[in-house]
């Protein structure tokens, strides 16, 4: 594909995964568990919804509840519970943009201007595929943006070969990496000491 140029916020669906089985979480539908006055997922869309033009909610449980936001549902069409990679493809699956913007629904202090530099990123480099966020610890591979025509077929070979790795899969395809300063805005709330200790 040619360069992707200056990439407006109109053409880009931010995604946020909530898919998974809460194992670490004794369970629990991570994104639907309250901190402060609200569930996790809501302080996500709070970050995430002035950043794109639409949004889509990937998630496996309690539909309903997700669908209450006001945003579609994309369910996995692979596996069972089959990770993080099979939400991204419900959500690019479920996407009528161009691109598309994954993050968690476990890590409410997202950087506010993280699509902004994720698109930056991905618009200046010719042929790129995916901007990926880093930050001085490790990259983040589950904050991400996709030129999603360009990476669909690659992503639906990748879970049919019994691929399950997120950074795995990027690691095939042409990627620029994004540096971040805050790590702490990556933070995630695996646990529920963590989450206890963000409430407090």
């Amino acid at each position: 594909m040619a360069l992707h140029a200056a990439i407006p916020r109109e053409a880009i669906t931010g995604a946020v995964l909530a898919g998974g089985r809460g194992q670490r979480m004794d369970g629990a539908d991570k994104g639907l568990l309250p901190l402060g006055d609200a569930p996790l997922v809501a302080h996500v869309l709070g970050r995430l919804v002035p950043q794109v033009g639409t949004v889509v909610i990937s998630a496996n449980r309690n539909r309903e509840r997700y669908a209450a936001f006001g945003y579609p549902v994309a369910v996995d069409a692979v596996g069972d519970f089959a990770g993080p990679l099979a939400g991204i493809h419900a959500a690019l699956r479920c996407a009528t943009t161009r691109y598309v913007v994954t993050v968690p629904c476990d890590a409410p202090y997202l950087p506010a201007d993280l699509v902004a530099h994720l698109a930056s990123a991905l618009g200046a480099v010719d042929d790129a595929r995916a901007a990926v966020a880093r930050t001085a610890a490790r990259t983040q591979p589950v904050f991400a943006l996709y030129d999603r025509p360009a990476v669909i077929a690659n992503l639906d070979a990748c879970l049919r070969s019994g691929g399950r790795k997120v950074d795995a899969w990027q690691a095939t395809l042409a990627r620029v990496l994004v540096d971040f300063a805050d790590a702490t805005a990556f933070r995630n709330l695996n646990t529920p000491e963590e989450l206890a200790a963000a409430a407090s």
